[in-house]
C-alpha cells in the first residue's frame, strides 16, 4: 500500500480484510491488529469449516451456515474483533435465507451485516426485535 502512496490511518484510510477461512478465526486477535476491519464471509467460511462445496449437487444439501461448528466460527470471530475494538460485519446469503440467522448476529453483538434487497424488510424487523432484547 505504501509504495502507492496508501497510508493506514492517513487521511480516514481504514482497511478491512475479508474473514473467509477458518484460520483468519483462529488468528483474529493477531489479524485485529493488522486491520482496522473484518468482513466475515459466511458463505466461504461455511463451505470451509465443513468441507462442504456448496456448488456440487451431491454435497449441497450439507450446506448450512446455522451448524455448530460455523456459528462457533461466528461467534468467536466477532467476540475477538470486538475485544482488539476492531469493526466486524458479514457478508452471505445466512441473514436473508434464515431470519433467525440474524437474530444470532444480533446476540453475537455484529456490527453490520448485508442482505439481499428482498429480505431487507423482514430481516430489518427481525434485527430491530433482536436488539430491542438485548
Amino acid at each position: 500500500m505504501t509504495d502507492n502512496g496508501l497510508q493506514r490511518g492517513e487521511s480516514g484510510l481504514q482497511v478491512y480484510v475479508m474473514c473467509e477461512i477458518p484460520s483468519n478465526v483462529i488468528l483474529a486477535a493477531d489479524f485485529a491488529t493488522r486491520f482496522d476491519g473484518f468482513s466475515i464471509g459466511s458463505n466461504d467460511l461455511t463451505q470451509l469449516t465443513l468441507g462442504v462445496d456448496r456448488d456440487s449437487r451431491e454435497l449441497a444439501s450439507l450446506f448450512d451456515e446455522q451448524e455448530a461448528a460455523v456459528k462457533w466460527m461466528i461467534g468467536t470471530v466477532i467476540t475477538e474483533a470486538h475485544r482488539a475494538r476492531t469493526k466486524i460485519g458479514l457478508c452471505g446469503q445466512a441473514p436473508s435465507d434464515h431470519p433467525d440467522f440474524a437474530a444470532f448476529l444480533v446476540e453475537c453483538g455484529i456490527d453490520s451485516k448485508s442482505v439481499s434487497p428482498d429480505s431487507f424488510v423482514a430481516v430489518k424487523r427481525i434485527v430491530a426485535a433482536a436488539e430491542a432484547k438485548r
